[in-house]
């Protein structure tokens, strides 16, 4: 059979998504804005060393008097080469018009250069700011000795060396995040495979038991305490009561076969007789018929049995409960029971300890009682004592049936209840029965929401004891 592993991959595949979105995706967004918060930081700390020199620049040509003497020109031409060689930017130095009087590159010179950065510094303040391009461009204003501005020192500064320094960062951090990454998935891998494996054969298992193998079993780790393993044992637990189930059906089918295979081999033996024999007396027809007529009354019985167990199995029979007198229904019990008991001399006493009254299906209930009561006589030897009690507390009454029959050995206790089981010293058609009375009494309790509870010890006797509550919670 072809094992469908769907359910288990689907969940490793949802172990994996879960881990990219919650792990591997913030991990790398983080990193990503890592590098360019720190970025910015370095461009805003340039932007703060390049207006510094600006303005430092702006002040020399105001003391120097760059703009007002031709004759300073060259010393003018030579300052703003080697400024802009040791920053590392170009420097273009305007009037007031904005026409270009110095240009450290030396190709706009004479030009008029009218940008926002400039205009904004001649009429309000130094201006530092990236441009679209990436360039930064900052503009200080050139103020005369009257204090008028007379120009403007503008920066044009190309931030490659902070790009390539993030970028000599980024390569060897994205390297290790991604190492890093592969390494926490195949933990993930793994792990996802030790939660699955399980799941995986938990999986077989119930539908192995499904498809009716219910010795099928999951391999339990006793040393751990996690939630599969716990489904597993509840799993096994299962199967184990499916499995119990499955034997008592497979019992209780042999069970039937032999117990109606008996009668009709009896039938089928007399009735070849009479057939055989067609020369045998009136005598002999009339006996063989009435052995034939007991055998079809015995099957007649167990079939009877058979469908009220089916029928209290199913809740088909109709449960009507009423508040009636306990001590009526025993008495009644009593009184129809002790003809058998004064046939085999036996003791039959009945004790009320109180007035019960408990709501009851009066029906149901004696017919419950009366096989407790008529198995403690039919297994008792002549000369024994059987006895019954009847009493109650706040919440149960109690009904006690005792004898000093044959008993049972400690290990039938659990089996009495089983439909067609009987011990096997009294596995015998002289003590009559069918094996199902003490099943259909049992299931009787129960649909009363009671209990049934049996001691017993060879050759000594039995006592059952059985609570029911005195109000029925319907």
């Amino acid at each position: 059979m072809a094992k469908k592993k769907g359910g288990s991959y689907r969940i490793k595949f949802l172990m994996i998504i879960t881990y990219l979105c919650a792990g591997l995706i913030p991990l790398f967004l983080f990193t990503a804005v890592v590098f360019k918060t720190t970025e910015n930081y370095f461009i805003e700390e340039k932007k703060k060393e390049l207006l510094n020199q600006a303005n430092i620049f702006s002040g020399h040509i105001t003391i120097s008097g760059y703009l007002k003497n031709e004759d300073m020109r060259h010393a003018f031409d030579r300052d703003i080469e080697l400024t802009s060689e040791q920053g590392g930017f170009r420097i273009i130095v305007t009037d007031d018009m904005g026409v270009v009087i110095e240009d450290s590159n030396g190709t706009d010179n004479g030009k008029t250069i009218i940008i926002p950065e400039i205009v904004e510094a001649l009429e309000t303040k130094d201006v530092a700011r990236e441009q679209e391009s990436g360039d930064i461009y900052v503009v200080t204003s050139i103020v005369d000795e009257s204090g008028k501005k007379a120009g403007t020192v503008l920066i044009i500064y190309k931030p490659e060396d902070i790009h390539a320094m993030i970028a000599g960062i980024r390569k060897p951090v994205y390297i290790m995040t991604i190492l890093i990454s592969c390494i926490v998935l195949t933990f993930v891998l793994v792990l996802s495979h030790t939660i699955t494996g399980p799941l995986s054969k938990l999986m077989e298992v119930i539908r192995n038991i499904s498809e009716g193998h219910f010795d099928e079993r999951m391999p339990v780790d006793e040393n751990s305490d996690n939630e599969i393993m716990q489904v597993g044992a509840a799993v096994n637990n299962m199967a184990e009561k499916l499995e119990e189930v499955e034997t008592s059906r497979q019992h209780f089918v042999s069970n039937v076969s032999h117990e109606l295979k008996t009668p009709l081999s009896s039938i089928k033996v007399l009735s070849e007789s009479i057939l055989l024999d067609s020369e045998a007396p009136k005598e002999t027809y009339i006996e063989f018929l009435k052995d034939i007529n007991s055998e079809v009354d015995r099957m007649t019985e167990i079939i009877n049995d058979l469908l009220t167990l089916v029928k209290l199995d199913q809740k088909e029979i109709p449960v009507t409960f009423n508040q009636e007198s306990l001590n009526s229904v025993i008495e009644d019990i009593v009184k129809r029971l002790r003809p058998l008991a004064d046939n085999k001399n036996i003791d039959f006493e009945y004790t009320a300890v109180k007035e019960v009254n408990a709501e009851i299906d009066r029906t149901k209930f004696t017919l419950a009682v009366s096989n407790l009561v008529e198995n403690g006589i039919k297994y008792t030897d002549e000369g024994g004592k059987v006895k019954v009690v009847l009493d109650c507390d706040h919440q149960n009454a109690f009904i006690t049936v005792s004898d000093t029959g044959i008993g049972m050995a400690e290990e039938e206790l659990s089996k009495i209840f089983q439909r067609f089981y009987r011990i096997d010293k009294t596995r015998n058609r002289e003590t009559g029965g069918t094996g199902l009375g003490l099943s259909i009494t049992h299931s009787t309790v129960l649909m009363h929401n009671g209990s049934i509870k049996v001691t017993s010890r060879e050759n000594e006797g039995t006592t059952f004891v059985v609570r029911i509550p005195l109000i029925h919670n319907m």
